[in-house]
């Protein structure tokens, strides 16, 4: 037998002495609150969440123990989202007895199922980790109702304008047939009016939540921009966000302006641009981003005031050059080449009504109507994955269902920012159609 090595003394001793310091310093990191966490990051986060993937607290909360506490974290943040969407795959529908047997192809009680977090190498799109034909496993005999779907492939089911997985309130059979047979531009009549005051508080509102709060130390000069503005003509004081007498603060916090546009804020907040500050992180700056971006904009921290400004508060600047000013994709620059900015230009010389012209905010940042008020929704993320959701909020106040669902289809057409037709087809609409002729040849049941 051969006589086994013998252990060099030396290089055992700084193994051991390395392995003890690295163990302490882990141990350090995870105490130190304010420390990074970098170390422990098993793989890189989807699109979606990179922005916050050293907050790991906010999604496996202090324990990291459970699915249970990774499935509420999904609920916080995305629940409200699902339910105005009137998500098509709820919880409710696989806690049903009657569909016990779909949970042993996938268990879709749970969000992680379908979006798995560090393992980007299983991402097919919008942090979907699952194969693309997944549909297969519940909906593998669609064709025996739907003689339209005969022969196609289960990975095209989430294809643009045909199903999506929680959203489909553009897809329903019902919805397609209402809008059948509409010319591809709405005629000014037909169009839903966009020129509505996108304010949450009215004028005489803010005029009394801002009275008595006093005026702004003697030496604080009337800033450039602020006479004749939105805030002025309210007469909202320098105190509503400054403070007053020994509270007065130069710069105030990202989130004064939540104090009077609470709605506006919490929209900001769950969108990518607000996103790190809902979570306690500094500002996003857009070279935290993933698409191309202006490299004299890579650190400008995101805030209300970095589209809006300080003082000025310009609705326009803030609805395009705000916009542009960062974001540097085909898709943005195109825009400035579109007959969509074509209008915006005309509405801006007065040869078009307001609310004629289509912005960046027209698309990303529509106006939303809640409890008898609008406001602009500002999570520009909303409309934007998949991107068939913004069909029904935004495309449809001016152009039919079945140009919208072609144009979000066609990349091309995403691209240079809608400057010309369709050169694809979805055929949603005429299946519907089809199959609602199908029933009537066959009479009533």
């Amino acid at each position: 037998m051969m006589a086994s090595k013998k252990r060099n003394p030396i290089l055992w001793a700084i193994w051991l002495f390395a392995s003890l310091g690295l163990a302490i310093w882990l141990s350090l990191q995870l105490v130190d609150e304010t420390a990074p966490k970098t170390a422990f990051i098993p793989g890189p986060m989807t699109h979606g969440h990179h922005q916050i993937e050293m907050q790991c607290s906010v999604c496996h909360g202090d324990g990291f123990d459970s699915e249970t506490v990774l499935q509420n974290a999904c609920v916080d943040c995305h629940g409200e989202q699902l339910d105005e969407a009137q998500d098509s795959h709820p919880k409710s529908k696989f806690t049903d007895p009657r569909n016990a047997d779909r949970l042993a192809n996938v268990d879709a009680r749970l969000c992680v199922s379908c979006h798995v977090e560090h393992r980007p190498e299983l991402d097919v799109g919008m942090g979907v980790t699952l194969p693309m034909d997944m549909c297969a496993h519940c909906h593998e005999d669609i064709a025996r109702d739907r003689p339209s779907h005969e022969g196609m492939g289960f990975d095209t089911c989430a294809s643009a304008g045909c199903h999506n997985y929680h959203d489909n309130r553009a897809l329903y059979e019902d919805f397609l047939l209402a809008h059948a047979g509409e010319s591809w531009l709405k005629t000014p009549a037909q169009q839903a009016p966009r020129d509505l005051l996108a304010r949450h508080l009215r004028d005489e509102d803010l005029v009394a939540l801002m009275r008595g709060q006093g005026a702004a130390p003697a030496d604080a000069a009337t800033p450039e921009h602020w006479d004749g503005n939105a805030h002025a003509d309210a007469g909202v004081a320098c105190t509503a966000c400054h403070g007053g007498g020994d509270d007065w603060t130069d710069s105030p916090e990202p989130q004064q302006c939540a104090t009077c546009h609470e709605s506006e804020s919490e929209g900001f907040l769950q969108g990518r641009h607000g996103m790190r500050i809902a979570q306690g992180l500094s500002p996003m700056t857009p070279s935290q981003s993933v698409l191309n971006m202006h490299v004299e904009a890579s650190h400008r921290e995101l805030t209300c005031i970095s589209c809006h400004g300080a003082h000025d508060f310009d609705t326009q600047k803030a609805a395009v050059d705000s916009c542009i000013g960062c974001h540097n994709d085909e898709h943005s620059n195109e825009y400035l080449r579109s007959p969509h900015h074509d209008l915006w230009k005309q509405e801006k010389r007065g040869e078009l009504p307001p609310g004629s012209g289509v912005t960046c905010a027209t698309c990303h940042m529509p106006r939303e109507e809640k409890h008898g008020e609008i406001f602009v929704q500002h999570n520009q993320s909303l409309t934007m994955r998949p991107v068939e959701k913004m069909a029904r909020p935004v495309c449809l106040q001016c152009h039919s269902l079945e140009f919208s669902l072609d144009a979000l289809a066609d990349p091309h057409l995403l691209e240079n920012n809608f400057n010309g037709q369709p050169e694809k087809h979805v055929p949603s609409i005429d299946m519907a159609v089809d199959r609602d002729k199908s029933r009537d040849k066959k009479g009533p049941y």
